[in-house]
């Protein structure tokens, strides 16, 4: 018997799992500062400002600032902010809001995600197979409600139900999330399920502990998969990859 028969949910992960980013976060920057007429910041210094700006508000405000009740915007503005002045650049506010307002607008839409071929197609073969699909993600309330169906990925035709952190005050790698998705797709068992996504420690281990099957996805020939393997994951390249794997008679996981 297949594992796919055992099976009546999976959730998947999103971020370099169903799609990845496009360019680099300095494009973005650079093309919003020169709208506002200035020059383009340094890539390097504007990639690690944002990389500890995150890191900050993430901590301090984690589920972008779901239990502060900090508005999403609030957030963002907080971390850019913050992360322009660890690269060095401070603006006046005038200049600082339009700059803002454009970063805020460009990934608030599909412009800077590109999906994966694949992703679609093995979304909407579960869903045809009968299984409840849902979406686990470290994300905010864009991403469920303009971003994946900007990118052509929509609730009721690829996805059954969302679960994302910025809408749930719970986030990867807490167990919780993943018991949130189980209870949101009809209370189902954990061993009737299966999670799919890029990280040991935020989607196999949490998704295991709760007792759900979980798969590991390495679409850029990550280092770290060596160890996943050796640590007993089942690591596959792709989504293809999986729906082979999930539909053959040998599979595990």
């Amino acid at each position: 018997m297949s594992i796919l028969a055992k099976l009546r949910c999976v959730t998947i992960d999103v971020t370099g799992t169903l799609m990845a980013y496009k360019g680099e976060l300095g494009d973005y920057y650079c093309m919003a500062a020169k709208a506002a007429g200035h020059p383009c910041p340094d890539y390097k210094r504007m990639h690690e400002g944002f990389k500890l700006a995150y890191k900050e508000m993430a901590k301090n405000y984690p589920c972008f600032g779901y239990a502060a009740k900090m508005p999403n915007i609030v957030w963002w503005k907080t971390c850019v902010r913050d992360s322009f002045v660890r690269a060095g650049y401070e603006y006046d506010e005038e200049t600082f809001e339009k700059i803002f307002r454009r970063i805020y607008a460009s990934f608030g839409s599909s412009a800077p995600y590109t999906v994966f071929p694949d992703s679609q197609p093995f979304l909407r073969w579960l869903r045809g197979e009968g299984i409840k699909v849902g979406i686990v993600s470290n994300a905010e309330y864009r991403y469920q409600d303009v971003i994946l169906p900007a990118l052509g990925l929509n609730e009721g035709s690829e996805w059954d139900f969302g679960v994302f952190s910025g809408l749930e005050g719970v986030e990867k790698p807490n167990p919780k999330i993943y018991e949130i998705a189980l209870e949101r797709a009809g209370n189902i068992a954990p061993e009737e399920a299966l999670h799919i996504g890029d990280s040991m420690r935020k989607d196999y281990e949490p998704a295991k502990s709760i007792g759900m099957h979980a798969l590991l996805l390495d679409r850029f020939k990550t280092p770290d998969a060596v160890e996943w393997r050796k640590s007993g994951a089942i690591v596959l390249p792709d989504l293809l990859a999986a729906r082979e794997y999930l539909s053959s008679d040998k599979s595990d996981c």
